[in-house]
């Protein structure tokens, strides 16, 4: 059993330590056995941070002691002033050298960071403190753009909603993108949500010719298998190339053909999970028309073969 250890600091985000209780809590092999054990681990009783609202307490059964022996532990949000518990810190640091997977959800990259975890790496944080974290620990190469980042052993997420990506991102890691999914579907949200956080920084008030995308999103998707082209995206929608490609950033946080991509690649991890079918028939079916096509894009973006990863995740009845 993996055991995911989720440390509960003082003045923790509510919001960030509920999300990988829920994400992890919910994620079940196909006979309904859990695929991880969660532990919320507590030196104390914990007053949280809710801004604005009134915080209250939590407390747990766990400890940080029952953190040591965890395959994976997530460090959520805390102010990003805040200095870290000596001891929370040597936990982390141990934790990393024996070679247990660290995350962070929102500003707990500063607890990270203070303990040495993101020295020479890529991480992120909530956008409104990424330049905070960047001068803070100029070692470290802080992305603002993305929802999250996986370094390998230390996983880093932006702010606040972005840790239901990172923790679906780490499902998906584990166990395949059927379960993540499947997650995904129980926390009525997408399996995985494209563009980064860029599209969030920005909150200027929509223009007066803006329109929704929703419907020509959902034709695009019904039409994977399809070799859909800009003009085609554009024609759907009713605009311009231009104002197609502004819509869809402003909107996504992605280009048309990015996004088309990223859905292509989503629904072959699919297919490869769950059926048998032919690589031809799961190139096809996705739009990348041949196997040699499907292969390149699949090793660039998933990072391993479709032969390699149907061996790795293939669901059987």
């Amino acid at each position: 059993m993996h055991i995911v250890a989720i440390l509960a600091l003082d003045s923790v985000s509510a919001f960030d330590l509920a999300i990988p209780c829920q994400v992890f809590a919910f994620a079940a092999h196909s006979d309904g056995s859990p695929a991880y054990e969660v532990r919320v681990c507590a030196e104390s009783t914990v007053t949280t941070m809710a801004g604005p609202a009134q915080p209250f307490q939590v407390s747990s059964s766990y400890q940080w002691d029952d953190a040591r022996d965890a395959d994976t532990i997530v460090v959520p949000g805390v102010p990003a002033e805040q200095e870290p518990h000596p001891r929370a810190v040597r936990l982390l640091t141990r934790a990393a050298a024996r070679g247990a997977r660290v995350a962070s959800i929102c500003t707990g990259a500063f607890v990270l960071a203070r303990a040495g975890l993101l020295d020479g790496r890529r991480a992120t944080t909530h956008w409104r403190f990424a330049e905070a974290l960047a001068e803070e620990f100029p070692g470290t190469h802080v992305d603002p753009s993305v929802l999250f980042v996986d370094d390998g052993q230390v996983l880093t997420s932006a702010g606040v909603a972005a840790g239901l990506d990172l923790c679906l991102h780490m499902v998906r890691r584990d166990h395949g993108a059927a379960m993540a999914a499947g997650v995904a579907r129980l926390m009525v949200m997408a399996p995985q949500r494209t563009g980064g956080q860029a599209q969030f920084i920005d909150h200027r008030a929509p223009e007066s010719d803006s329109a929704d995308l929703g419907d020509t999103l959902q034709w695009m998707r019904s039409r994977l298998h399809e070799p859909l082209t800009i003009a085609d995206i554009a024609a759907h929608a009713m605009m311009s190339k231009r104002s197609l490609a502004r819509h869809f950033q402003a909107q996504t946080g992605s280009t048309p053909l990015r996004w088309l991509l990223a859905h292509r690649i989503q629904r072959a991890r699919e297919l490869l999970e769950t059926t048998d079918a032919p690589m031809r028939s799961v190139a096809e079916a996705t739009g990348f028309g041949s196997v040699e096509t499907l292969r390149h894009h699949f090793a660039r973006q998933v990072g391993t073969t479709p032969s390699a990863y149907r061996a790795a995740f293939r669901v059987r009845p």
